[in-house]
């Protein structure tokens, strides 16, 4: 096992007296091309090109010396120093960091970032990666060849953001452009890059906050909110199948959550669409309603997120939206059930008012490989005062999960 090995965060700036010490007494050194060309390196150190990690941390375990490794920005944050410490490679490390390439971003740019979502975006992560910048209205996309500016915007089609493109920061060929996203799919971005996608509303994050991120604490309480949010009078504004406990059992069995994709088909009043936002997914709110597309548009904006809401019927306009994780389907019947059927989602959930109908959608989910559960739901509001009745719910809730899918 190595003596000692030190990770030396690089930003392009002079080393420190810290990182030069221990690279001039490394008996080998890995890192990129760009960091074994640096003055520094011993020119008797072994030198490892960093491609795998993993090969280079077994490499660098079963090394008799003292070891450097060199990586851009802060190598402890979605950098090296996590595949170093895993138990496999029995590793101790001692971390020189440098500036990270997100908070250098942020700093050509003249923002503030501790309202930002920051996501890795391979191709294998890339789809998530996305629906994060559907979802928020500032993220920092750490790119990977085959997964970067210009990917991000063709899966943003339909999406309005701004892209901040960072290429080679920290090096002599740094270059910072600002591109709508519609326009970043016609220009050959040179790599690393990291973009930072902007759009949609100003969240509470922009006047402070006590938390990176997300603030949880925005917005009321609940993960569903009273009917009357969505409306005035009994029931409020709400359509068949969006009653509060309906909505509830609905969230509850698919689960929406950052990096998730929800279709919401039927939107109607955009409660459920409005919700699931809240728990941080991407929605995609369907209705054929010209009325139910403005008023979930109106939810949006009362909750503060972010829909991306489609005007058209369903099935036929289904075709032409991107893979969903999770969906619900408020409206149309077994024939929308069975075209989402098709499209794979890990989850669906859907509701009918009558046990045929229950029936007819349930076989066939099973048919399309989905395992079935069915409850029948009963609300009863009671006037406490004189505990009478003022008002009976009732609907059959179902949910499909597909077993081949990860959850």
């Amino acid at each position: 096992m190595a003596d000692r090995v030190t990770v030396i965060g690089w930003d392009g700036s002079p080393l420190t007296a810290a990182a030069r010490a221990a690279l001039g007494a490394a008996t080998l050194v890995a890192g990129a091309a760009h960091h074994l060309a640096l003055p520094e390196v011993p020119p008797a150190a072994e030198r490892v090109r960093l491609g795998s990690l993993a090969l280079a941390a077994r490499r660098i375990a079963a090394h008799r010396g003292t070891a450097v490794v060199l990586a851009d920005g802060d190598p402890g944050f979605f950098g090296v120093v996590r595949t170093l410490r895993a138990p496999e490679f029995g590793l101790e490390v001692e971390v020189v960091p440098g500036v990270s390439s997100v908070a250098a971003a942020f700093a050509r740019a003249g923002m503030p970032w501790d309202d930002a979502q920051v996501v890795v975006a391979h191709p294998r992560t890339l789809r998530r990666a996305v629906n994060v910048c559907r979802a928020h209205t500032k993220v920092a996309v750490l790119t990977s060849p085959g997964a970067g500016p210009a990917e991000l915007g063709l899966l943003l089609e339909g999406v309005h953001r701004t892209f901040v493109v960072c290429e080679e920061l920290g090096t002599r060929r740094e270059q910072v452009s600002i591109v709508t996203s519609d326009k970043a799919a016609d220009h050959t971005w040179r790599d690393p890059n990291l973009v930072i996608v902007i759009g949609g509303p100003v969240g509470a994050g922009e006047s402070g906050g006590w938390i990176a991120g997300r603030d949880p604490g925005t917005g009321p309480r609940g993960w569903v909110q009273p009917d009357e949010s969505y409306g005035a009078g009994p029931g409020g504004g709400l359509g068949e199948g969006e009653t509060q406990l309906l909505r509830a059992a609905q969230l509850t069995r698919l689960g929406p959550r950052i990096g998730d994709l929800v279709w919401d088909i039927g939107c109607g009043s955009g409660a459920f669409a409005a919700e699931a936002a809240r728990a941080g997914a991407a929605v995609i709110a369907v209705d054929h309603d010209p009325a139910a597309c403005a008023r979930t548009d109106g939810a949006a904006r009362r909750f503060g997120v972010q829909l991306q809401i489609v005007h058209g019927s369903a099935p036929h306009v289904l075709e032409s939206l991107p893979e969903p994780d999770v969906v619900r389907v408020g409206g149309g019947g077994p024939a929308v059930v069975s075209a989402v059927a098709d499209r794979r989602p890990q989850r669906i959930v859907t509701h009918a008012a009558t046990r045929d109908a229950a029936e007819r959608v349930g076989r066939d989910l099973t048919e399309h490989g989905y395992r079935v559960e069915c409850a029948l739901l009963q609300s009863v509001e009671l006037d406490t005062r004189a505990w009478t009745e003022t008002e009976r719910n009732v609907a059959f809730l179902l949910s499909g999960v597909l077993p081949d899918r990860a959850p």
